[in-house]
């Protein structure tokens, strides 16, 4: 018999059965997200993740990339279930947020600097030009250069979510260094441990793009 995870089955089990009780055309009103009813209490949404379209089943929790796009990992299961419980979608006021202006972001930073920006900033600092290549040929994702930094850019995460990625290449007086900036309607949608994850999940979105050959 195989161990439980506590990191991943635990938090999956759990959110998959608030998933089972939810309301789904609520849940549609509250994040915005398209669901097609089949039949009584049973459909799917449709939802955008990082330019992947996935088909997401309802009440059995079942995500399905289309066009051929990667699966969700448990992590990313996990971050997909939360949104639709309990995330909200509202719309932009136009502002960008740093980790530590995020509701509880300040307790949270070290983690995130950890997990996210300076893992963010070892993997591309050095190696930027595989960094812009796979952000300027990444067309489902249609990202928009940015001004800042010695490369940026601004995508959407899910839909109508939107992030920017900036990074500063290191050479041999400074290391190199990363910064994401929310759009402020996160705050609604997800949590300062969410943001974590969901940092987490750009590098990996952006590894599987340079690991398939999308990147010089």
């Amino acid at each position: 018999m195989n161990p439980v995870n506590h990191k991943e089955d635990v938090p999956l089990a759990h959110y998959r059965g608030l998933y089972l009780a939810l309301d789904p055309l609520e849940a549609a009103e509250r994040t915005g997200l398209v669901y097609r009813e089949s039949g009584e209490r049973t459909g799917d949404f449709s939802l955008r993740l990082m330019g992947t379209e996935y088909r997401i089943c309802f009440p059995l929790f079942k995500a399905f990339p289309l066009a051929g796009g990667p699966g969700l990992n448990p992590y990313e299961e996990i971050l997909v279930l939360r949104y639709l419980c309990t995330g909200r979608y509202t719309e932009s006021q136009g502002k960008q947020l740093s980790y530590n202006e995020i509701p509880w972001g300040k307790v949270y930073f070290r983690n995130f600097e950890g997990r996210c920006l300076k893992r963010l900033a070892r993997t591309f600092g050095h190696n930027l030009k595989s960094f812009q290549h796979i952000m300027e040929t990444w067309t489902s994702l249609k990202p928009a250069s940015l001004k800042t930094g010695d490369a940026g850019y601004r995508f959407e995460f899910i839909n109508g979510l939107f992030l920017g990625i900036t990074i500063w290449q290191g050479d041999e007086e400074f290391s190199p260094s990363a910064q994401i900036l929310f759009d402020d309607n996160f705050a609604g949608a997800f949590s300062a441990e969410d943001l974590a994850v969901a940092g987490e999940i750009v590098i990996r979105r952006l590894l599987i793009r340079e690991n398939q050959g999308d990147a010089p």
